[in-house]
C-alpha cells in the first residue's frame, strides 16, 4: 500500500493512503491532543477527517493556532445553515465561507426571513454545538453527487458541482443530520465551537449577478473563547458609531438615493469639506511639481478599443451614441491623459513630467457590491502619469512614496507594503529609509 511521509515535531512518520491525521494521532499520540483541530502540510491546511495526500513538513493546528479561526468559522457556518434547515424546512442553501472576522451563509428562502428570527436561529445552533456532533468527510462520484441533491432540490449545489473541474474531488461533510457539499477544513465536532453571534442580514445575489436570483445572506462570527466574541462585538459596536454612511446623514455631508443608486448626493456641507480635501490635494502636488490636466468624461469607442477597454472591461463600462456613434463614459482617465501627452513631440528635456488630474470616472459596480462611499459608481480618482527616462526612475518612483507618505501621515493613515508581520513603521519604511527619501527635496 501507498503511504506519505511527514515530518512532525523532528521525526518522520508514515501515513497509509487514504488515512486521516486522526488515523495517525491514534498511532503516534502527542501532548495536549484534545486541542488539535487540524494540520498544515507545506502551507495546506488539512482537518483530523481528510485523507493526506501530500509529503511535507506538518505543523499541528490547535485552537490557538491563526489559521484555527477560519475553520471555526466555517464549521460555524455549517451549524448556522444546519439549524436554518431544522427551523426552515423549504430552504436551499448556496454557499457559506469563513471571511474576515466572521463568516456568512447564503440561502433562498420561500418566505423572506426578518432579522427578529435571528435569536430563534442562534438556540437551535446551541442545541448542535451541545450536542457535539463529529463532523464527517466523504466523497462521491460527480453524477452521484448531483444526483443528491437533485433529489434533495438543492439547485445551487447541483450547479456548483457541474461548475468544478473535471478532475476535482466532489467532498461533503456531515454533522449530524446535515450534509453539505464542502471542500473542508472542518473542526473535529461542534462542541469546539464555544461562542457565537448572529449579527446581521443582507441580499445577496447568487455569484453576485443582479440578473440572478437575490438570496439571504446572514452574517454571523464565531470564537474559542467567550472574551474573544465580547471583544469583537464591542468593536463592532464602536464602529457603528462611526459608519461613514451614519456620520454622513447625521452631519448633513452626503445622501444616497434610490433613483441614482451608487451615486452621492453631495450637501452643502459635504461640498465645503470635499473641496477643503480638494484644496489640500492641490496644494501638495503643486509642492511636488506637478502640473494638473482635466480630460473629457465622455470619449469615442475608438479610443477605448486602442486601450483595451472595450475588449476586456466593456460589461464594467457605461455606453451612451452620440451621432449614432459609440461613445463610452470614462471608467479611468489614463487614455485622455496619454492623449494630451501626444500632443506634441517631447523632447528629454521635458522630463520628468509630473501629470495630476482629478477626474470623475464611472463604473457598472453590481448593486450587490455597492456600499455608501467605499463602493460606488460614479467618483472622483486622482491620477497621476509621470513622464521620464530610465535614469529618472529610481528618484521619481520615491518622490512617489514620499507624497503618499505625507498625505497618508496628515490622516494618520497607516499603510503596509505586505503584511503586519513586515511591519516597519506607520508608514510601512524603515526610519533610515524614510530619512533617506527626504533627502529628495521637493521643489
Amino acid at each position: 500500500m501507498d503511504s506519505v511521509k511527514i515530518v512532525l515535531n523532528g521525526s518522520e512518520l508514515d501515513i497509509q493512503n487514504g488515512e486521516s491525521f486522526a488515523d495517525l494521532l491514534k498511532r503516534h499520540p502527542v501532548k495536549n491532543g484534545e486541542n488539535i483541530i487540524g494540520v498544515s502540510i507545506e502551507g495546506e491546511l488539512f482537518d483530523m477527517h481528510a485523507p493526506i495526500p501530500t509529503d511535507g513538513k506538518a505543523e499541528l493546528v490547535r485552537v490557538t493556532s491563526k489559521e484555527a479561526q477560519d475553520i471555526l468559522r466555517h464549521s460555524t457556518s455549517h451549524v448556522m445553515a444546519q439549524a436554518v434547515q431544522h427551523l426552515y424546512p423549504d430552504v436551499r442553501l448556496a454557499i457559506g465561507p469563513a471571511i474576515k472576522n466572521g463568516f456568512y451563509y447564503d440561502f433562498d428562502f420561500k418566505d423572506p426571513l426578518s432579522s427578529e428570527e435571528l435569536e430563534k436561529i442562534e438556540g437551535e445552533m446551541e442545541r448542535i454545538v451541545k450536542e457535539d456532533q463529529k463532523f464527517t468527510r466523504f466523497v462521491k462520484s460527480r453524477d452521484d453527487a448531483v444526483e443528491f441533491f437533485k433529489e434533495r432540490g438543492e439547485d445551487y449545489k447541483v450547479e456548483l458541482i457541474r461548475g468544478l473541474g473535471d478532475n476535482e474531488e466532489i467532498s461533503f461533510y456531515q454533522n449530524g443530520d446535515f450534509i453539505d457539499l464542502c471542500k473542508g477544513p472542518h473542526l473535529p465536532s461542534t462542541g469546539f465551537i464555544k461562542a457565537f453571534k448572529l449579527l446581521n442580514l443582507a441580499g445577496a445575489y447568487w455569484h453576485g449577478d443582479e440578473r440572478n436570483p437575490m438570496l439571504t445572506r446572514i452574517y454571523g462570527t464565531s470564537f474559542f473563547e467567550d472574551k474573544g466574541l465580547r471583544s469583537h462585538l464591542a468593536q463592532i459596536e464602536e464602529a457603528r458609531k462611526r459608519d461613514h454612511r451614519k456620520l454622513g446623514r447625521e452631519l448633513d455631508l452626503f445622501s444616497m438615493h434610490e433613483e441614482g443608486p451608487g451615486f452621492a448626493f453631495w450637501l452643502p456641507k459635504g461640498v465645503v469639506l470635499k473641496n477643503l480635501l480638494v484644496d489640500f490635494w492641490r496644494d501638495e502636488h503643486r509642492k511636488a511639481g506637478y502640473v494638473e490636466v482635466q480630460t473629457p468624461i465622455i470619449l469615442k469607442k475608438d479610443l477605448w478599443v486602442r486601450s483595451g477597454h472595450w475588449d476586456n472591461y466593456r460589461e464594467n463600462m457605461y455606453i451612451t451614441e452620440i451621432d449614432e456613434y459609440p461613445f463610452v463614459i470614462k471608467p479611468m482617465n489614463c487614455p485622455g491623459g496619454m492623449l494630451i501627452y501626444k500632443e506634441t513631440i517631447r523632447s528629454y528635456r521635458d522630463f520628468p513630467m509630473r501629470v495630476g488630474e482629478l477626474g470623475l470616472v464611472h463604473r457598472h459596480e453590481k448593486s450587490g457590491v455597492l456600499h455608501g462611499l467605499f463602493r460606488v459608481r460614479g467618483f472622483t480618482q486622482d491620477d497621476a502619469h509621470i513622464f521620464m527616462t530610465p535614469d529618472q526612475i529610481e528618484e521619481e518612483v520615491s518622490r512617489v512614496i514620499l507624497l503618499t507618505d505625507r498625505i497618508y501621515s496628515v490622516f494618520g493613515f497607516d499603510y503596509f507594503p505586505n503584511s503586519r508581520r513586515n511591519r516597519k513603521s506607520p508608514s510601512g519604511l524603515t526610519h533610515s529609509g524614510r530619512q533617506r527619501l527626504r533627502d529628495w527635496r521637493m521643489p
